[in-house]
């Protein structure tokens, strides 16, 4: 009897263990918040490697990626499999311009975002964010030889170079310089700044560290200031995703992993202690807000009657640009096109060379190489010449179609004609020929025309600030993002309208039947 009610007591109290262990495993499974939002159990996290150094960038050597921030990453989905109990949790990155992530992220194209992404009022305001993982400053880059500049008030009139839509970015225009050269990507400025372009570059101490570290041809001069903090960003709705992060960034921080991994990436600071106080984004945030210089960000402050001038200046350079560049277009294309109709074998044969390369490669790539390939060759354009030239050269070659196809739909009859009152050949196609034949190009034209005053957006890559790029700018800035657009959609449609109109009337006007 004494063994059986041992033996019922042992079962009792294993079933008791089983049940207790059971209900501490379902305890510890991810909320269904989570399991619904990740259902195939991986964490996407979006960043930019485009020159993403140090923060991520495929290594050439291992055809991996690196960077500080993916090894965080990893502590951090390692320490989530063991809060959630879910081990077969993973991450995933998204490649992503790093401008766009924030609107990337509402799109729900990632889950979280981890590429230097700053806890700013502007950014805080849009997306949630974890306790940050490392403060950062911003550091003033300039040439070796530079003797006038020696801290940032010194350049408040010069050009200086900057990420667009930065924390270096807020921080000069709340001090109203007049002179800043935005970038889409962070290693551009340091191009510039090398080819006389630019007279300083202002970026965070880490991109800084990246780009100059071994380069003597630059140096940093100035003290750190504007300070503030990267986080972890998620949507507003993710809150118990957002939780379990900032728990599991909080364990590895107190391990000291984080420490370690910025340590071993060669941009640790003293001021990396502050981050055991500021637990959260809005003790950052006030954080930053006692330091000197820090920008207010304030998106309210964004009127109408402030953006609106800046919107008409960026259309004054879209005009400008797309007018200059179409009369090089045009220009070129009418010595290409005479070239291949009536050029000797060689000269017909470059022609045609001409139109299929400029026809076949992709206008970025040739602005690109203008602005920052032709220096490495000791050519330095500035960047309108590069923007003129690209755009003359690459509609050169459609133009020069249309001119050839113009000129051969013009009747031969109207050769023989103008031989017949004793024209040379250059005399009849000057007097006669081209004049028809312009009236049956100008159509198409027209239609290259207004299709320039859209690809202009393109010369942001060489950061000339056109409408788009300005309209990319004030939106990301004050987040009027339809208000802003619409302004925008307007002053295209306004410029580009009338071209149609003028078309259509110089072509009832050239007709033949025009009385």
């Amino acid at each position: 009897m004494r063994l059986q009610s041992r033996r019922r007591l042992l079962i009792g109290f294993v079933a008791l263990l089983a049940t207790f262990s059971g209900a501490s495993r379902m305890d510890a499974a991810p909320p269904e918040s989570i399991r619904n939002r990740l259902p195939d159990a991986v964490l996407r996290w979006g960043g930019d490697t485009e020159g993403g150094a140090p923060f991520q960038y495929f290594d050439p050597k291992t055809e991996k990626l690196v960077g500080f921030e993916v090894d965080i990453v990893e502590a951090l989905v390692e320490q989530l499999r063991k809060d959630l109990a879910w081990p077969e949790l993973k991450a995933e990155f998204v490649q992503y311009e790093w401008v766009s992530l924030p609107q990337g992220l509402e799109k729900r194209d990632f889950d979280i975002v981890v590429s230097g992404m700053e806890i700013t009022n502007r950014n805080d305001a849009k997306m949630q964010f974890t306790r940050p993982y490392y403060l950062f400053a911003q550091q003033l880059t300039v040439r070796a030889d530079e003797a006038k500049i020696d801290d940032l008030d010194d350049c408040r009139d010069e050009p200086i170079g900057t990420l667009s839509g930065s924390a270096a970015d807020d921080l000069m225009k709340a001090r109203l310089f007049s002179n800043i050269v935005t970038y889409d990507g962070q290693i551009e400025p340091y191009q510039d700044l090398r080819n006389g372009r630019v007279s300083a570059v202002l970026l965070d101490v880490p991109i800084a560290v990246y780009n100059t570290t071994g380069k003597p041809e630059f140096k940093s001069v100035g003290k750190l200031e504007g300070w503030g903090g990267y986080g972890i960003a998620l949507r507003r709705d993710d809150d118990e995703l957002a939780k379990a992060v900032d728990e599991a960034l909080a364990t590895i921080a107190k391990a000291g992993k984080v420490d370690e991994i910025v340590r071993k990436w060669n941009i640790w600071n003293a001021e990396q202690h502050q981050l055991e106080e500021l637990t959260s984004s809005d003790k950052l945030l006030t954080w930053v807000a006692a330091q000197s210089g820090a920008p207010t960000g304030n998106p309210s402050a964004w009127t109408i009657s402030v953006y609106g001038p800046l919107l008409l200046k960026a259309a004054g350079v879209t005009v400008a640009l797309t007018f200059l560049s179409m009369a090089v277009a045009m220009t070129i294309g009418l010595i290409v096109a005479v070239c291949r109709l009536y050029g000797p074998g060689p000269v017909k044969w470059g022609a045609l060379a001409y139109v299929e390369f400029f026809r076949g490669i992709p206008l970025l790539l040739l602005l690109t190489f203008l602005y920052y390939g032709l220096p490495e060759v000791g050519i330095s354009l500035s960047a309108w010449q590069a923007a003129i030239i690209g755009f003359g050269l690459n509609y050169a070659a459609f133009e020069a179609e249309i001119y050839r196809s113009s000129i051969m739909a013009v009747p031969k009859g109207q050769w023989e004609a103008a031989q017949t009152l004793g024209m040379s050949e250059v005399t009849a196609f000057r007097r006669v020929i081209f004049p028809q034949a312009f009236r049956t190009a100008l159509g198409p034209m027209t239609n290259d025309f207004v299709a320039m005053f859209k690809d202009t957006s393109l010369v942001s890559v060489i950061s000339v600030v056109e409408l788009t790029k300005q309209y990319q700018i004030l939106a990301r800035t004050s987040l009027k993002f339809v208000e802003i657009g619409a302004l925008t959609a307007l002053l295209y449609l306004m410029m580009s309208v009338p071209l149609g109109y003028l078309a259509r009337y110089l072509e009832d006007k050239w007709s033949t039947g025009h009385k």
